[in-house]
């Protein structure tokens, strides 16, 4: 999955909906803690100073 993500966010990163949307799919594809701590890690070096706030908000809802 996080292939996917990395293939696709990029791709989507000009529109905050769009971005938003894609991110939350992946997000509940993931299937094990490793792969979202990887799939977070990753977005953070990428999207990070784009997005902080939508990244927040995303994990924080898969956490809970």
């Amino acid at each position: 999955m996080n292939e996917y993500a990395k293939v696709i966010l990029p791709k989507v990163s000009f529109s905050r909906d769009l971005f938003r949307k894609e991110l939350s799919k992946c997000v509940n594809w993931v299937e094990d803690s490793k792969e979202l701590n990887e799939l977070i890690k990753w977005c953070y070096e990428n999207f990070g100073e784009m997005y902080p706030d939508l990244l927040n908000e995303v994990f924080s809802q898969s956490a809970a």
